[in-house]
């Protein structure tokens, strides 16, 4: 427990003896009893007030290193996939008691009914259930059948022979081989390469855990197969998210956007959300810079820059000099070049420029450039915090209520 030796002022003359906080052990019920009036020798008793003291600053310190040494395993631990410490939470205390004004506005209990989900259960096949004639009385007479829907999944092998027709012709020196059906190249058919991906992604199952499940019904399959059915051969995928993305780009005139900073591979970076209310997209990049930005909403496209009046008065708009403004206007004019030509060009007609001045006429042309784009959606208006890069890159920009009301 923390605790003060009391200076020889505040102890005063009077011989009252001085009574330190509480504390626990041994240690504890010797300062209970200590009196620092009872040491006859002056010199020894602020000796022993000024030790105490001493004792006290290193206590604080040690608590105050134990606590940062914990806060450091925890990290290490999180870092290595490990669990740290529990974090419990107090007990919440209930509600304060409301009078309601008015009966109508108390909260009115649902009643509560089982849904009958028979109906929506699609019927895989059906099967009769007969009756043993045996048990039947002789005058029993045929009433019907009551339905009972039973669900159920059946996870066995599919193991196909496939036996591929050859055709040769003489003709033109040419054979005809007969295709697999589709999904099935390779050792493994679409339905262990679909739930492969499925166990991983979805259910959060570890590759050694899938692989496991695979053997467990006679499925042939090593760890490295595992990995190469989750990693390989993903390019519909990559495909299909490029077009949802550009999709969901062009269903909006504008766009949400937003970052949260996330780990990946051991390094920092920045996850960026693109939204609107039809559609929502995830994109991680190493940096947050204006150029990023652009980046993130072409979908990852070469980078374009283009000198053009928009791209003058957006360095203007930046502060760079009417020296260097006019040293770019000198650049090729009206013409899209892509990123290594734009270095060559500042290269040579700015070989000076510094490079934060490098930096706002390449966020200036690389902007001119964007809102030029006649093959991607443009982003016209942008929803966003007041980060830094986010200025200029789109024609306006609006703050999101919980920005703009902070204020």
């Amino acid at each position: 427990m923390p605790w003060r030796v009391a200076t020889t002022e505040e102890i005063g003359h009077n011989g009252s003896q001085y009574t330190p906080p509480l504390a626990t052990g041994a240690s504890g019920t010797m300062l209970e009893d200590l009196d620092l009036h009872s040491i006859v020798d002056e010199q020894a008793r602020e000796l022993v007030r000024r030790l105490l003291n001493v004792l006290e600053d290193v206590m604080a310190d040690l608590r105050a290193a134990q606590a940062e040494n914990q806060r450091l395993r925890d990290e290490i631990n999180r870092l290595k996939g490990e669990q740290g410490r529990p974090k419990v939470q107090s007990n919440t205390p209930p509600p304060p008691h409301t009078d309601h004004s008015s009966e109508q506005e108390r909260r009115k209990p649902k009643t509560w009914s089982k849904r009958h989900q028979t109906a929506r259960i699609p019927i895989d096949r059906d099967q009769v259930v007969e009756v043993d004639p045996d048990r039947l009385p002789p005058d029993a007479v045929f009433k019907g059948s009551e339905d009972v829907v039973v669900q159920d999944v059946i996870f066995r092998t599919d193991n196909v022979l496939f036996h591929k027709e050859k055709f040769y012709s003489p003709a033109q020196h040419q054979t005809s081989l007969a295709a697999l059906p589709q999904g099935s190249s390779g050792q493994f058919g679409p339905g262990i390469k679909g739930l492969a991906l499925v166990l991983y992604y979805g259910a959060q199952m570890s590759e050694p855990k899938v692989a496991e499940l695979w053997r467990s019904v006679g499925v042939d399959i090593s760890d490295g197969q595992v990995s190469n059915l989750l990693i390989k051969g993903q390019a519909p995928f990559h495909a299909e998210k490029e077009a949802l993305y550009h999709a969901g780009l062009a269903s909006s005139p504008w766009q949400h956007l937003d970052d949260t900073s996330t780990r990946g591979n051991g390094q920092n970076g920045s996850c960026h959300i693109v939204c609107n209310p039809l559609s929502t997209a995830y994109v991680t990049t190493a940096a947050k810079d204006r150029l990023t930005i652009i980046d993130v909403l072409t979908n990852h496209r070469p980078r374009r820059f283009l000198v053009n009046a928009e791209a003058v008065g957006f360095m203007a708009a930046c502060g760079l000099s009417a020296v260097r403004r006019q040293q770019v206007e000198q650049l090729p004019a009206g013409t899209i070049v892509d990123e290594v030509t734009m270095q060559a060009l500042l290269e040579t007609y700015l070989p000076g420029v510094g490079p934060q001045q490098r930096r706002w006429i390449l966020d200036a042309t690389a902007v001119a450039a964007s809102h030029t784009d006649v093959e991607f959606p443009v982003v016209r208006l942008l929803v966003c915090d007041d980060a830094p890069q986010c200025p200029l890159v789109t024609e306006e920009l609006a703050l999101c209520w919980v920005h703009a009301g902070r204020h």
